[in-house]
């Protein structure tokens, strides 16, 4: 899938900038407006970047910033601050709370994306790559093309979405439950037995004769990309 960002803007102007500029460049976008939002969102998904205002209403972006470090599971999630703040002083506070990058608000949006890009290149390639290649399945993002060895793959839309969000991560297990949130979303009317049809189709397409298949089912927890494919 493409990658999350996760904003957290009270100004409903910026956010709203923000998250139609991300999504016309592929981007997937949520918006929480306070501080105290940041946990509830990135429980229900974990975000591949959070852009974070530091004069939020409530839990300032310093503290959210702080909290984000202070967990095992999220003190790698990259961050960059927004603020109106510009003096020296006050980056080097935020960059020493553990934000990645601080962009100064008034800010160019073509520049808040590429500083965004720029992030996720090292410390998730996988989520803005134009290419996911594992063993001898090639995903092409920008052709919306799949194909195994010299033969392409022939996929519906949510095949192929499916396809590119568990190549995203090998060996990582997902339940039904988080496919059908993270695939379909979560306003969609299907139920988990709809992942177990489109799983079947979907190994049905990339596997032919004694070709292995990629696609690993963990009994009573989901589905995985086998991270021994292609090895």
């Amino acid at each position: 899938m493409a990658a999350s960002i996760l904003i957290v803007e009270d100004e409903p102007a910026i956010h709203q900038l923000l998250a139609y500029n991300f999504e016309a460049e592929g981007f997937r976008a949520r918006v929480v407006e306070t501080g105290e939002e940041v946990h509830a969102a990135i429980t229900q998904e974990m975000p591949d970047l959070v852009l974070l205002d530091w004069m939020l209403p409530g839990l300032s972006g310093i503290e959210v910033c702080r909290l984000i470090r202070a967990r095992t599971e999220t003190q790698k999630l990259p961050i960059i601050m927004l603020t109106a703040r510009g003096e020296e002083a006050e980056r080097v506070r935020g960059l020493a709370t553990g934000a990645d990058d601080y962009i100064v608000k008034p800010f160019s949006v073509p520049e808040v994306v590429a500083r965004v890009r720029s992030i996720l290149r090292r410390s998730k390639p996988e989520s803005v790559a134009e290419e996911l290649i594992r063993g001898e399945i090639t995903l092409d993002r920008g052709k919306k093309r799949v194909s195994r060895s010299v033969r392409e793959v022939q996929l519906s839309p949510t095949e192929f979405r499916l396809l590119e969000y568990l190549m995203q991560s090998p060996g990582r297990v997902y339940s039904r439950a988080q496919l059908l949130d993270r695939v379909w979303n979560s306003d969609a009317e299907v139920d988990e037995r709809t992942v177990d049809v489109h799983v079947g189709r979907l190994r049905k397409n990339l596997s032919r004769g004694k070709e292995h298949d990629p696609i690993r089912t963990v009994r009573g927890s989901g589905y995985a990309f086998d991270e021994r494919f292609g090895r």
